[in-house]
């Protein structure tokens, strides 16, 4: 079969040619956006009078069909189809004859993937943010469970100072939050139509643009031909996107690769989202979390991979920008299974209390709140975290806890130091005294999860 464009042609495509430049074997999944982008073309073209009702009428019919066909598996697209707007306008022309050769009347394929692509993006954007909606309603219920659950804050895989494990499920919940108020700002962004643009430089048909904006669901058309067919920017936005939030999993799948190990063995993990081991029969691998974290390389490559694209192309359109759509494709699948595991893996998994109490007695935890007693004593802060560091070393000396200094220990280090001065340094007190905004206490984690729930609860009604 002809290239629809061979009319210059003396000569077929190259077969090997024919391969290396055919689309169609992943551009294919966008028949359904390409099917609405040209049933909203052939509507707009009927009202300005450029073709008749009844073309307009055999081709929405033709279109139609040809849906049915592929979601039957009744049509299976080849090398000669080239692309999903050849291989889709292809058929209908054999299908309704003269009336398909109209369709790409004031279109060219360089406006035309522009709007499958943006069409395609806001579907899965939408169904991303329920994903990223579901993982954000299991952490609150977590942080729930576990507001007062005290447990270890580490800074340089170290401890450093106790909080609760309500108080660290809501920092993975801003996290999130982030994603989706940048997904939703993507949508925003990307939410303009470029039909009608044609190659770069618009058409002399008398078209109207706002109406098939306006049909298709975006909230205008764009506003310049050439930037139209050569932008790419939202598809950049979303794999940034798409990168961060990945991030975020990658990171929160490393704690429970760690949190899981017989060194840490806070959590068990449910057997349904572990694996073993073909020789050691004891194992019982955190093989999910590990997958998670390996899969935010495979969204950066994605990333970076049109970022190169992109970087060398002149306006206007160039074939170069054919390979914008695997990458995207990959990172939409990526990133909504990802989302789907870890929320599931994060509902099943439980803390294991007994073992992280072990842990709360390991590395001064307390040794913070002690300085700042010190200081609310008048003794300058800096003045303070140089005692109190001495006082560790001496605890460490003693093979004791902060807590089990005498009066006359404290005294050793710094004389206008006493036991009294020191306050209650339990870690119950330590925990409950950090009230201050965004802080550790429970009363404030509750007061986090409170305006999470609240935030939550607008976003699912605005969607």
């Amino acid at each position: 079969m002809a290239a629809l464009w061979s009319g210059r042609f003396e000569k077929d495509m190259d077969a090997l040619v024919k391969k290396f430049n055919a689309s169609v074997f992943f551009d294919q999944r966008m028949y359904n956006e390409d099917i609405n982008g040209s049933i909203a073309h052939a509507r707009m073209l009927a009202k300005q009078g450029i073709i008749s009702e009844e073309d307009r009428d055999q081709i929405i019919s033709g279109l139609e069909k040809i849906r049915g066909e592929i979601e039957s598996g009744e049509i299976v697209f080849n090398v000669d189809d080239e692309d999903i707007h050849m291989g889709i306008e292809g058929r209908l022309t054999q299908d309704i004859g003269d009336a398909g050769k109209r369709l790409h009347t004031a279109r060219s394929r360089n406006d035309q993937c522009q709007v499958d692509g943006r069409l395609y993006l806001k579907k899965e954007i939408k169904a991303i943010l329920k994903d990223l909606i579901d993982l954000e309603s299991v952490i609150l219920e977590k942080a729930e469970n576990y507001k007062d659950t005290i447990t270890v804050g580490f800074t340089h895989i170290q401890h450093a100072q106790p909080i609760t494990l309500g108080f660290m499920m809501m920092a993975y919940f801003q996290m999130f939050k982030r994603d989706i108020e940048r997904l939703q700002d993507c949508l925003d962004r990307m939410d303009y139509c470029p039909l009608g643009a044609c190659a770069l430089a618009g058409t002399t048909f008398p078209i109207d643009r706002a109406q098939t904006a306006e049909e298709l669901g975006f909230k205008a058309p764009t506003e310049n031909a050439m930037d139209s067919v050569s932008d790419r920017d939202y598809m950049l936005e979303f794999l940034s996107d798409a990168s961060i939030s990945m991030m975020h999993i990658s990171r929160w799948a490393e704690e429970f690769v760690w949190w899981n190990s017989s060194e840490f063995s806070y959590i068990a993990i449910d057997d349904s989202f572990c694996t073993g081991s073909s020789i050691m029969p004891q194992k019982k691998n955190p093989d999910m979390a590990e997958l998670l974290r390996g899969k935010s390389g495979r969204v950066y490559g994605d990333m970076m991979q049109l970022f190169t694209v992109m970087k060398g192309t002149p306006l206007a359109y160039n074939k170069d920008f054919q390979e914008d759509k695997e990458g995207v494709f990959d990172a939409v699948d990526t990133w909504k299974i990802s989302l789907e595991i870890f929320g599931k893996m994060l509902e099943k998994t439980e803390f294991r209390r007994d073992k992280i109490e072990n842990a709360l007695k390991v590395g001064f935890l307390n040794a913070t709140d002690i300085a700042e007693h010190l200081a609310q004593n008048g003794i300058p802060f800096r003045e303070a975290h140089n005692i109190v560091g001495r006082m560790v070393k001496l605890c460490e000396n003693k093979g004791c806890q902060l807590e089990d200094l005498t009066d006359e220990d404290v005294r050793s280090v710094d004389p206008r130091v006493t036991e009294e001065m020191l306050g209650d340094i339990s870690i119950e007190a330590c925990i409950n005294a950090r009230k201050s905004f965004g802080g550790t206490a429970p009363s404030e984690v509750e007061r986090q999860i409170k305006v999470g729930r609240d935030w939550l609860e607008s976003v699912k009604a605005g969607e």
